[in-house]
């Protein structure tokens, strides 16, 4: 999952970036309010974390003028400040959580994926579409019982379709999920994990929706 951070710290700011991305975590970082105001506009992100504290535009301002303008993703803020009544605000500006420093990475990880999984309707760690079973911790896959091996980046695609089975996604909005700044993307990518997806788990999981992109179905097909 493609994720935006937003620190002004650099030694902090670099370490959560390498932090998050060992958890499996795709990662942008931006060092500056504005900067995170405007890529969370431009972008597509599973989640943000933000800093209370950025230069040029603080972390609540930020907040509250994406809630207004109706960005829904789940906002981790992050913040030396522990006094109930700095995150009673933080909270009721728009953010999903509220993180103090220093930073536990387990545990921001694991509060991300919880509320990346809320946001899609799926509150367990394990994600289910017909015998194929994900546990999004362990980044382990499993399909009748026995487990299956996959590559980083085909574990990140069939992440982002069982997070959303039953919904079509475009090429362009699995390569927002499987890429951050800077990482070359070759134009068949999406195809060729799809591909080997497929010689994994059988043909039957993912459907191609000619034109327009890929859907995970939860259920299979019923036999001809």
């Amino acid at each position: 999952m493609r994720i935006l951070l937003a620190e002004d710290d650099p030694l902090l700011g670099d370490g959560l970036k390498a932090g998050l991305r060992q958890h499996g975590f795709q990662v942008d970082w931006v060092r500056d309010g504005e900067a995170a105001e405007r890529e969370l506009r431009a972008q597509s992100y599973a989640a943000a974390v933000l800093d209370w504290g950025l230069p040029l535009r603080d972390g609540m301002t930020v907040l509250s003028r994406i809630r207004a303008e109706g960005l829904h993703l789940p906002v981790v803020v992050l913040t030396a400040r522990d006094a109930v009544a700095d995150r009673v605000k933080g909270l009721n500006v728009g953010a999903d959580d509220y993180v103090v420093k220093p930073v536990d990475l387990d545990e921001l990880a694991a509060r991300l994926r919880a509320h990346i999984r809320r946001a899609h309707g799926q509150p367990q760690e394990c994600l289910q579409a017909q015998d194929v079973v994900m546990d999004t911790a362990a980044r382990a896959v499993t399909q009748g019982g026995q487990a299956v091996a996959l590559s980083t980046r085909e574990f990140d695609l069939l992440h982002a379709l069982m997070l959303n089975a039953g919904r079509v996604l475009s090429r362009e909005q699995l390569e927002q999920h499987l890429y951050s700044w800077g990482q070359e993307v070759d134009s068949n990518a999406v195809e060729v994990h799809i591909h080997h997806l497929r010689k994994k788990l059988g043909s039957g999981l993912i459907q191609t929706v000619r034109g327009v992109g890929y859907m995970l179905m939860r259920e299979a097909a019923p036999a001809r």
